[in-house]
C-alpha cells in the first residue's frame, strides 16, 4: 500500500498491517531463511523481526545520501492528510479529497520536510562498513575487562547491582562501570558448570563464542519462543554443539512473544541470576544502551535445609521459582531444584514478571502491571499531596487504543501511581506521564545511524491510530552516561519527585509499552490477559534500608565512584525533554531521505 505524509513518502506492504496487537511489532519473520536472490543480501542467520531485517539489509547495502537523491526504491505515494494535531501525520484513502487539494498538500509537505531536516551533528562516528555485521560488533570492545576492574564492579561500590552494557564509540570513562557479555560469562564470576539462557532473538554461534574457551562445552539450555520454521532454524544453528539443549516456551495466545532476557549461571561456587534487556546477538551488545541486574553469588544451602530456607525479604526466591514453574516444562525442573538448593537471602530487588494467560482472583496480582500495583501498594510511598510524575522509557510501542482512557491513562497509570494505602495521594489524572522514546533525529544522529531504528519497531500502522499518544513523548538524552548517541533497547519505569532529584522506585525490565507485555483487564476488570513472557526487577528504597521512601538520583557522570550517599544511577538525563513541534517519533517502516545519518546514508526499509 502506498502512503504519504509529513514524514515523507513510503510504501507499506499488506503483510505489515495485520499485527496491531503484537506486543512490540517484533513478531519473528521466517522469510529471512529463503536464499538470497537477484543479488540481494541475505538476512541475519537467526530468527528476528522485520525491523531488524531491514536494519541488517541497510547496513549491508547502504543507500548513500545526496542532495538530489530520491531513491528509486521509493514509489509514488498516494495522498495524505496532514494531522490537525501538529503531531505528525494521518493517513487517508485515495477518495477522501479532490485531486487539486492533494497536489497543494503535497507541495506543503515537501516544504515542511525541507524545513525540518536538521543540521548534521558535529560528531563523527566510526565507519566500519567493510566487515560482516556479526564480526564488526564482535571485534569491538569484546575483550573482557581487566580482572581487578570486574572484581571491583561486582563487589565494590554498586549496592544496586545495576549495570549498563559497554558501548563502542563513546569515551572510555563512560564504559568503566559497564559490562560486556564476555565479562558476565568470565571465570571471574565463577567456575561455570552449566547455564540457561532465556531470550527472544538468539544467534547460537555468536552466543557460544561469548563463553570463555574453557566453558564452551558446558551444558547450555536455551529457552525461546520460536515456532515452525523459526524453531527449525534455531535448532539447525545448534546442531554443531552437542552441549546445547532447548526449551520451547508455550505461547498459546496470539501475538505473544518470549521476550524475557535472563541468564541462570550455575558455578562450582554457587549460583548467579542475571536479568537484562539484550538479545543474544552481536549488535545488541555493540552500540545500544542496555541494562542488567546481576545477583550476588548465591551459595549452596547446607544439606537438609527446609523448603523456605534461603529466602530474601523481597521473596525473590519463591517468585523466581513461580516464574519458572509457569513455563510448565519438565526441562526447567532441574533449574528449579538448583534454585531451591541455594541461598538467595541477600537479594534486595523484587521480581516482576509476565507470563501468558488469563488470570482471575488472587492469580490476577501475580503478573504484569497488577503485580507492579501490588508491590507499590505494599512497599512504596511518596509525600502527601506532592505530584510525583511517572516515567516510562522503552524501545517499542503496541496498540494503545483510540485514546488514553482505553488503557494507558486508566488501568496502566493506576498501577504506576500506586502507593501504600496509608498515604493520601493526588488523583491519578493529576500525575504527569513522561514517555521517553527516540525521535527520528535521535536515531539519525546515533552511533549506528538509521539502522539503529531496526531495534525500535514502532510501525506506521500502529502510530497512525494513536496520534494522541505522541503528546506524551520525550526525547532520548543520556549525557549522564555518555549514551545520548547509543539508542536505547533498555526499558525502564520510575516515579521521580517533582524536581527529579529523587525517585520513589525504579524498574528495569524487558517489557515495552504494550498491553501484550503488561496485560489488559477483561470481563469488567475481573480478569487480566497477558500475551507475552517478560521479566524485570524492581528497586524499592525500603529493601535497601532506606526509611525515607526514596533514592537520591545520581548526578554528573553516572559511573563515577565514591558517592557519599548511595544514589541510584538512572541511566538517562532527568528531567526528560518533551518533543519539540518538529520532532517526530521514530517509525521503522517508512523512509527517511531528507538528511543523512552519521554514516552518510538514508533509510529506505523496503
Amino acid at each position: 500500500m502506498l502512503q504519504e505524509g509529513a514524514h515523507g513518502k513510503w510504501t507499506v506492504s499488506s503483510s505489515d498491517e495485520s499485527t496491531e496487537e503484537n506486543s512490540d511489532n517484533e513478531k519473528p519473520s521466517t522469510s529471512l531463511f529463503l536464499p538470497a536472490v537477484h543479488g540481494r543480501t541475505s538476512g541475519p542467520q537467526y530468527p528476528c523481526s522485520e525491523a531488524r531485517k531491514a536494519a541488517h539489509k541497510r547496513k549491508a547495502s547502504p543507500l548513500r545520501f545526496s542532495e538530489n537523491s530520491l531513491s528509486a526504491e521509493i514509489r509514488p505515494a498516494e495522498k495524505q492528510r496532514p494531522s490537525q494535531e501538529g503531531l505528525g501525520w494521518c493517513l487517508s484513502s485515495s477518495d477522501d479529497e479532490p485531486e487539486d487539494q492533494e497536489k497543494q498538500r503535497h507541495k506543503e509537505t515537501v516544504k515542511e520536510e525541507k524545513d525540518y531536516a536538521p543540521k548534521e551533528h558535529p560528531l563523527s562516528f566510526h565507519k566500519d562498513n567493510e566487515l560482516p555485521e556479526n564480526q564488526k560488533a564482535e571485534e569491538h570492545c569484546e575483550a573482557p575487562s581487566e580482572a581487578q576492574d570486574t572484581w571491583d564492579l561486582l563487589n565494590g561500590g554498586n549496592p544496586f547491582r545495576f549495570f549498563l552494557t559497554k558501548v563502542r564509540g563513546i569515551k572510555q570513562n563512560y564504559n568503566s562501570g559497564a559490562l560486556h557479555i564476555k565479562d558476565i560469562l568470565s571465570p571471574l564470576f565463577g567456575t561455570l558448570l552449566s547455564s540457561a539462557q532465556f531470550n527472544y532473538c538468539i544467534d547460537v554461534e555468536w552466543l557460544v563464542r561469548q563463553y570463555p574457551q574453557e566453558f564452551r562445552k558446558k551444558p547450555i539450555l536455551v529457552v525461546h519462543g520460536e515456532k515452525r520454521e523459526s524453531k527449525a532454524e534455531l535448532l539447525a544453528q545448534a546442531r554443531p554443539y552437542e552441549n546445547i539443549s532447548f526449551c520451547q516456551a508455550k505461547l498459546d495466545i496470539a501475538f505473544g512473544t518470549h521476550h524475557t532476557k535472563m541468564m541462570l549461571l550455575l558455578y562450582e561456587e554457587g549460583l548467579r541470576v542475571v536479568i537484562h534487556t539484550s538479545n543474544l546477538i552481536a549488535e545488541d551488545w555493540h552500540q545500544k544502551t542496555q541494562g542488567m541486574w546481576i545477583s550476588p553469588l548465591y551459595p549452596r544451602l547446607p544439606q537438609g535445609s527446609t523448603g523456605s530456607a534461603g529466602e530474601s525479604e523481597t521473596n525473590f526466591k519463591s517468585d523466581l521459582i513461580s516464574y519458572l514453574m509457569a513455563y510448565n516444562s519438565p526441562t526447567l525442573k532441574e533449574w528449579i531444584d538448583e534454585i531451591q538448593e541455594h541461598d538467595l537471602s541477600e537479594t534486595r530487588v523484587y521480581l516482576l514478571g509476565s507470563t501468558p494467560g488469563r488470570y482471575q482472583g488472587i492469580d490476577k496480582e501475580k503478573w504484569g502491571h497488577l503485580r507492579l500495583r501490588k508491590l507499590l501498594k505494599e512497599h512504596a510511598s511518596i509525600p502527601t499531596q506532592e505530584s510525583w510524575p511517572v516515567i516510562g522509557q522503552f524501545s517499542s510501542i503496541g496498540s494503545m487504543g483510540a485514546d488514553g482512557s482505553k488503557w494507558l491513562c486508566s488501568e496502566f497509570q493506576e498501577s504506576l501511581v500506586a502507593t501504600g494505602s496509608n498515604v493520601t495521594t493526588l488523583l491519578k489524572c493529576d500525575v504527569p506521564i513522561h514517555l521517553v522514546y527516540p525521535t527520528v533525529d535521535n536515531v539519525r544522529q546515533s552511533l549506528e545511524g538509521y539502522p539503529a531504528g531496526g531495534s525500535l519497531p514502532y510501525s506506521i500502522q500502529t502510530a497512525q491510530k494513536q496520534l494522541w499518544l505522541h503528546s506524551y513523548f520525550h526525547k532520548w538524552s543520556a549525557e549522564v552516561s555518555g549514551r545520548s548517541h547509543a539508542m536505547p533497547h533498555i526499558k525502564t519505569y520510575m516515579r521521580p519527585s517533582p524536581d527529579f532529584q529523587k525517585i520513589a522506585w525504579f524498574l528495569v525490565t524487558s517489557a515495552n509499552l504494550s498491553k501484550a507485555a503488561w496485560g489488559a483487564l477483561e470481563k469488567n476488570g475481573t480478569q487480566l490477559m497477558i500475551r507475552s513472557y517478560e521479566l524485570g526487577v524492581l528497586f524499592l528504597p525500603s529493601a535497601f534500608g532506606l526509611d525515607k521512601g526514596y533514592f537520591h538520583v545520581k548526578g554528573k557522570q553516572l559511573l563515577e565512584r565514591n558517592d557519599p550517599v548511595a544514589s541510584f544511577p538512572v541511566p538517562y538525563d532527568l528531567p526528560p525533554e518533551q518533543y519539540g513541534s518538529k520532532d517526530r517519533p521514530w517509525i521503522w517502516n517508512i523512509p527517511y531521505t531528507n538528511a543523512p545519518d552519521t554514516h552518510g546514508n538514508m533509510w529506505v526499509p523496503s
